[in-house]
């Protein structure tokens, strides 16, 4: 997934993705996904495979402010 995804791409995406994947829709470069991977320090819960880091889609979604890939409403006041 290269470039900046839209709302709409949020449905095409897998039940998980890989760690770089996540990050990039998170604000992170490939580095620090696997920085925060490895330390225990991503934002959600990353499953480790083998060698690989997966990130369920649904938990980037939350980060986001997504439920079933539509956005939820701004509910602070300020």
């Amino acid at each position: 997934m290269t470039g900046r995804t839209r709302a709409a791409d949020l449905g095409d995406l897998p039940a998980v993705l890989d760690v770089v994947t996540a990050g990039r829709l998170l604000g992170f470069g490939r580095t620090k996904a696997y920085q925060l991977a490895k330390n225990g320090e991503f934002p959600c819960r990353v499953l480790r495979i083998g060698r690989s880091y997966l990130v369920p889609t649904r938990e980037v979604w939350a980060l986001l402010g997504y439920h079933d890939g539509t956005r939820r409403p701004d509910t602070e006041e300020g």
